[in-house]
């Protein structure tokens, strides 16, 4: 048997050599994450309570699914930090549930229930832009060293009131590196001349931005959970260059890229 003072010395090197690979942000305190994600969901005034019920048990089901763990298990740091906010009314979004570091089925369960347990804000409107402005606001409350920043706008409508535009909040959080996606929330067949929902246009036109930045759509009473869970499992894993029509297999309401707006057609791969 090692003598006392060399069992600790041992046990020192062995601590050194678990730690080493975080690097430096465990050293400050920040724990080294592979995503931080802001989910930012819609609870404005044309979300009624059933709906809005259905929006926060598809986060608690989605965030648990097996899937979303294998994801979490394919990073470097094997963890992700997530938030909840909702928002609706010009400047009033609110952050719900704050950061949670999630890299197991217990904390995955965990946040689930947080999102569930929580009273509904007080939201009216739509203001996409100052939805996102919070989130980006909100990464730097997060005690964490993400390898990526992406924030998840979840919507059935476009921007209407907010203090500032979708644009040009979109513009500044892509400028800081943050990726935007989007879940449109499909009501009605709103045409736009080519079999594609106007939402899904708007979306992808003034909305989302930033390194492979895609918007899945969803019916809500028929494909919520599904959509928002193959959305976290390709935002996780960091899939860059999904081909559009797999995901249209998938949720057949389509998705998108910036790209596809911008071009008038969609393209065959995510934006990079």
């Amino acid at each position: 048997m090692l003598p006392p003072a060399r069992r600790l010395l041992v046990l020192a090197f062995a601590v050194i050599a678990v730690l080493a690979p975080l690097g430096p942000a465990m050293a400050q305190g920040r724990v080294p994450v592979d995503l931080a994600l802001v989910l930012a969901f819609d609870a404005s005034g044309s979300i009624d309570a059933e709906e809005f019920r259905r929006q926060k048990e598809g986060i608690a089901e989605a965030i648990t699914d097996p899937r979303i763990l294998n994801a979490l298990r394919s990073g470097a740091a094997q963890r992700i930090a997530v938030a909840y906010v909702e928002w609706g009314g010009p400047g009033s979004a609110r952050t719900v549930v704050g950061w949670r570091v999630i890299g197991d089925t217990a904390a995955a369960s965990a946040f689930g229930a947080e999102v569930l347990a929580a009273p509904r804000s007080f939201q009216s409107f739509n203001a996409i832009g100052d939805a996102i402005d919070h989130g980006v606001r909100l990464f730097a409350s997060c005690e964490c060293e993400p390898a990526r920043r992406v924030i998840d706008i979840s919507a059935d409508n476009r921007d209407m009131r907010s203090l500032r535009p979708a644009p040009l909040a979109r513009d500044e959080a892509e400028a800081q590196g943050i990726t935007i996606n989007a879940l449109a929330i499909l009501d009605e067949d709103r045409p736009t001349g080519h079999d594609r929902s106007w939402l899904v246009e708007y979306l992808e036109r003034d909305v989302i931005g930033g390194d492979g930045a895609f918007v899945i759509a969803a019916r809500l009473r028929r494909d919520f959970t599904l959509a928002l869970r193959n959305k976290l499992v390709r935002e996780i894993a960091g899939q860059r260059e999904t081909p559009r029509h797999a995901a249209m297999q998938a949720l057949p309401e389509g998705t998108g890229t910036r790209e596809a707006a911008n071009a008038g057609h969609p393209p065959p791969m995510a934006r990079r």
